[in-house]
Parts: C-alpha cells; sequence; structure tokens
C-alpha cells in the first residue's frame, strides 16, 4: 500500500503545468466507465467543474478506463475527492493498473484514502522515478467509506513530463 502525495488543501494540479514540466493529456485518450447513473458519466468526470461527478451504479470493483491510441508516457495522475460532500459515496481503497489491453494490466499503485478532501497526486513512476509508458490506465475503486455501494469521483487529470530540448524550450517528449 502505498500513501499518495496529498496537496495542500484546494491546491489544483494545473499549478504543475504553469512550471512547464508536464502537460495535460487526458483528452487524447478514450474514456470508459464500468458504469454510471444518467447523467453523471465521462463528462462529469472531464468538465474542470469540481461540483460535478461521475457516480457509478453497478457493483464493485468501479472501473475507470482511460486508452491512449499509441504508447504514452505517463507521469502523474490526479483524483479530485470530496469525502465531506460525498461521504459513503467516496473511495477509500483505490487499485491503479496499466497495460497494452483489458487482458494484461498489472497493479502499479494501491491506494488507501481516508476522508479525502482535495486533489490526490499518484505517481505513475517506477522506483527509480521513471514515468511509465502504456497504452492504457485503469482506475478502480475496490471500496468505499462507510461500506457505500456506489461511488463519486469528482476529476480525473494524466500528465505527461515535458523536457528542455537543445534549443531552450520546452516540448513533450516524443512517442516511441
Amino acid at each position: 500500500m502505498t500513501t499518495p502525495n496529498k496537496t495542500p488543501p484546494g491546491a489544483d494540479p494545473k499549478q504543475l503545468e504553469r512550471t512547464g514540466t508536464v502537460r495535460e493529456i487526458g483528452s487524447q485518450a478514450v474514456w470508459s466507465l464500468s458504469s454510471c447513473k444518467p447523467g453523471f458519466g465521462v463528462d462529469q468526470l472531464r468538465d474542470d467543474n469540481l461540483e460535478t461527478y461521475w457516480q457509478s451504479d453497478g457493483s464493485q470493483p468501479h472501473l475507470v478506463n482511460i486508452q491512449f491510441r499509441r504508447k504514452t508516457t505517463v507521469k502523474t495522475l490526479c483524483i479530485y475527492a470530496d469525502y465531506k460532500s460525498d461521504e459513503s459515496y467516496t473511495p477509500s481503497k483505490i487499485s491503479v493498473r496499466v497495460g497494452n489491453n483489458f487482458h494484461n494490466l498489472q497493479e502499479i499503485r494501491q491506494l488507501e484514502l481516508v476522508e479525502p478532501s482535495g486533489w490526490i497526486h499518484v505517481p505513475l513512476t517506477d522506483n527509480h522515478k521513471k514515468p511509465t509508458r502504456t497504452f492504457m490506465i485503469q482506475i478502480a475503486v475496490l471500496a468505499n467509506h462507510q461500506n457505500g455501494r456506489d461511488t463519486h469521483m469528482r476529476q480525473i487529470k494524466i500528465y505527461t513530463p515535458v523536457e528542455e530540448s537543445s534549443i531552450g524550450r520546452r516540448q513533450t517528449i516524443p512517442l516511441k
């Protein structure tokens, strides 16, 4: 079990982008969910509004599948959770898996969340701090607070590293 890096209350992962070291790439992926209540799906999960959320509608685990068209370098996953608003709908145990497709996903992180409030930064790096290269990320909600059945997730962001080029301007690391 790893403990995610928690930003100070209210800290926005867009501050990461402002440093010029990472870029949000969620729009390059195809997103799917294991289930959702009508009007509480992928659009709400990606709308940059902390008041909206995805709500699952089925049995656990609840899954968010993020698939890229080509192998992609990913460095950080950011999830916004709000226990005060969502109570028993708030995830308490999350598994993050990566792979080429649904059939070969490997868990790279398992998180225990205790009444989270704000952005949770999950490094998608190996033991040497090297970013992960993958076609697919799956976020599995394994348990909720108070043994809740369905889950709420308010926002998810995915970041790729940006590196300095030889002429001094930043560029996205090329895909191979």
